[in-house]
């Protein structure tokens, strides 16, 4: 399964793409940040972002794209500017006939760290550690994606399980 995740930011998007399946280590792809600058006017970094997040899933084919949730932010600018973002990634992802999926950042946290309110760190070293990196992964962004991506690889099994029973129950 090849898992593209990405933490949602008009400033700052993170992108991580993973490669892996029952049994495989996964394997890192690419990671990175796509940026905008806070300079210029909300509609052209809108748009930037779009055209990059669109490239990005043209050019990895992901099998699956998995978003950060917008769950709870305390500053309301930056859950708007999050929950833009959000909104490019599932559609570029969408269009491009993907599966998309979205996880809250406890979701997260707890898939990849064991438990849900872990601080940023302890999530990079767990990711970097799943991922046999020789290097914590930086900017927080990027090992942020990569933790997306992650938590989908071991939550797919239980989603097709639970999506095959809903089937045979119908």
């Amino acid at each position: 399964m090849f898992v593209l995740g990405i933490d949602p930011g008009v400033s700052r998007c993170g992108y991580g793409c993973v490669e892996g399946g029952p049994g495989a280590t996964p394997r890192v792809v690419s990671v990175g940040v796509l940026t905008t600058p806070p300079s210029d006017p909300l509609p052209g970094r809108l748009a930037a972002l779009d055209h990059d997040l669109r490239a990005l899933v043209a050019e990895f084919k992901p099998s699956v794209v998995a978003v950060e949730r917008v769950f709870f932010q305390v500053n309301a600018r930056t859950a708007m500017s999050v929950g833009q973002a959000s909104g490019l990634a599932l559609v570029a992802a969408s269009q491009a006939g993907c599966e998309v999926v979205q996880y809250t950042p406890n979701e997260v946290k707890q898939a990849v760290a064991g438990y849900g309110s872990a601080p940023k760190e302890q999530v990079q070293r767990m990711v970097q550690t799943l991922l046999g990196l020789a290097e914590l992964p930086s900017p927080p962004d990027a090992a942020d994606a990569l933790a997306l991506a992650l938590c989908h690889l071991a939550m797919a099994p239980l989603r097709a399980r639970v999506g095959a029973t809903r089937g045979r129950a119908r």
